[in-house]
């Protein structure tokens, strides 16, 4: 059952990046490793979230750091830019139950101002889902970026072809 999980739940993400990437036209060769990234990276983030417990944000981080050195090596291997790659693959880590909570509880907030009671509840929810979005979109940008400013010389020679 572990493995089936990992497996299925990569699949989906793998499902997802594809269809995310195909919006921006990339070229065809880097479909595979688009969905490789997207696979290898939210099996990661689940892997850590389920089996150790660690927090949504903390397991984002780790899960776009190894997708962003993916990337940068994957980039280099098929002559295609980072950004190219690790954004679709990101994509189906972005949180949107916890996006969908915050906009619900302030529609509710924004709906019941003339009862007082039940403001607190949706505030507090407007609050907490909206830190974990905004944290969870910011540790995605910050470990997919970080292997950019590791290896910046790589970085920006990788759609060059070797000389010698």
């Amino acid at each position: 059952m572990l493995i089936t999980d990992i497996l299925s739940d990569g699949l989906f993400a793998a499902v997802a990046a594809i269809g995310f990437g195909a919006v921006s036209n990339p070229p065809l060769r880097a479909f595979p490793s688009i969905a490789l990234l997207a696979a290898v990276g939210h099996a990661i983030r689940f892997c850590l979230m389920t089996y150790l417990g660690i927090d949504i944000a903390t397991a984002s981080l780790c899960a776009s750091f190894a997708i962003g050195m993916g990337s940068l090596l994957l980039g280099k291997r098929i002559l295609c830019p980072m950004t190219v790659l690790y954004i679709p693959a990101l994509l189906p880590m972005v949180p949107g139950m916890y996006a969908y909570k915050t906009v619900f509880a302030l529609i509710m907030f924004m709906q019941n101002l003339g009862k007082p009671e039940v403001l607190p509840e949706y505030i507090r929810d407007i609050f907490a889902n909206g830190v974990v979005t905004c944290s969870v979109i910011f540790m995605l940008a910050v470990g997919a970026t970080f292997p950019l400013f590791l290896f910046i010389k790589r970085a920006f020679s990788m759609t060059r072809r070797a000389k010698g």
